[in-house]
């Protein structure tokens, strides 16, 4: 166990290589209720006033954002950088957000001093969050939900509200593992209920911080903290796709000016993948080395368990990058090989 965010976390149960085989083969249980849980709205609900709030704060076009459709953006500084990459979804009454558990209390402070005093952030600190993800996932909760909409109706980035095992909840066909899953928000005083009804399926196993890391990388997710950061662009980040379509040329959000200034442009470095020789993993801070230049810096790194090879995400110079080009880490006095490949380094299984 560790102490993350404000909660004790299980590193692992098993063994991190057997948990990660085991979501990407059967279904793995995730308490994540570490993380933010903030709801946007109004004495009115959603109104006008709602939504042009909550576009003056983040780059996304809520025109296009449907009902129980979550959708990635981030919150950004005045400067461009990123201060968190969060999902915000729609509901009835307002908007949900889901932002990152060591980010939470400076996202709920940033929010509130963005928002105008006639619209309301409420913390919904009393609220649980549990992710199911990996092909099993989806028959494993289907033998405990009811409600309006079948579960089999939700593709990828879909949510709704069910009862699960009784209990209300709201999930969405979602996660942080490039497999087919759903991600679970409930009441606090029903997580232990949930959980234990859901690792009571055959094909279900509790899995720990370790594996949910290990799983991320393997599906090319940024993790904020590591490859994102107030220092990260847009651009740098390769998550173009998180400004949308009408904000690219409307601007009118937090650094608007530097991130379709990059737009145009381009920034000097980038967010890349790469695989390793030999067995030894890169981690954070490890120097990247083109013909004895330093050119980048690796984020996050580690030992794939489905390759079974090391890999790592890194910023390195841009003008460097093309798949398969050459690249040397330097890690506890050695030099280790490397080469670009493009991420996911495994494929995501979404069901779309």
């Amino acid at each position: 166990m560790v102490e993350f965010a404000g909660y004790y976390m299980p590193v692992q149960y098993e063994g991190i290589m057997a948990e990660h085989l085991w979501t990407r083969e059967n279904a793995g249980l995730f308490d994540v209720s570490h993380m933010g849980q903030v709801f946007i709205s109004s004495e009115e609900g959603i109104t006008p006033a709602v939504e042009a709030a909550v576009e003056a704060a983040l780059p996304i076009d809520l025109a296009t954002l449907k009902t129980g459709a979550p959708r990635y953006s981030l919150l950004l500084d005045e400067e461009g950088g990123i201060l968190d990459d969060l999902m915000v979804t729609r509901w009835a009454t307002g908007f949900y957000l889901v932002v990152n558990g060591a980010t939470k209390w400076d996202d709920i402070g940033t929010l509130r001093e963005l928002l105008p005093d006639d619209v309301t952030l409420n913390h919904l600190d009393e609220s649980a969050l549990l992710a199911l993800q990996g092909p099993k996932a989806f028959a494993a909760l289907e033998r405990h939900v009811e409600g309006d909409t079948p579960l089999a109706d939700l593709k990828f980035m879909k949510g709704a509200a069910f009862k699960l095992g009784g209990v209300d909840a709201w999930i969405s066909r979602s996660g942080y593992t490039g497999e087919d899953g759903f991600e679970i928000a409930i009441p606090g005083e029903s997580a232990a209920h949930v959980a234990d009804l859901l690792c009571g399926e055959p094909e279900v196993r509790p899995i720990g911080l370790g594996a949910r890391d290990s799983l991320r990388l393997e599906a090319g997710l940024p993790l904020y903290g590591h490859d994102l950061s107030p220092e990260t662009s847009v651009v740098d980040a390769d998550l173009k796709f998180a400004v949308n379509k009408r904000r690219r040329s409307e601007g009118g959000f937090p650094g608007s000016d530097r991130v379709l200034k990059d737009f145009a442009e381009g920034t000097p470095r980038k967010r890349i993948g790469l695989v390793l020789e030999g067995r030894m993993a890169a981690r954070e801070g490890a120097k990247v080395f083109n013909n004895d230049q330093e050119v980048g810096v690796v984020t996050s790194g580690g030992f794939s368990p489905s390759l079974q090879q090391p890999i790592a995400m890194a910023y390195v110079d841009a003008a460097l990058v093309s798949e398969g080009a050459d690249f040397v880490i330097e890690m506890r006095g050695k030099k280790l090989p490397a080469k670009v490949a493009a991420m996911p380094f495994v494929p995501h299984r979404y069901y779309r």
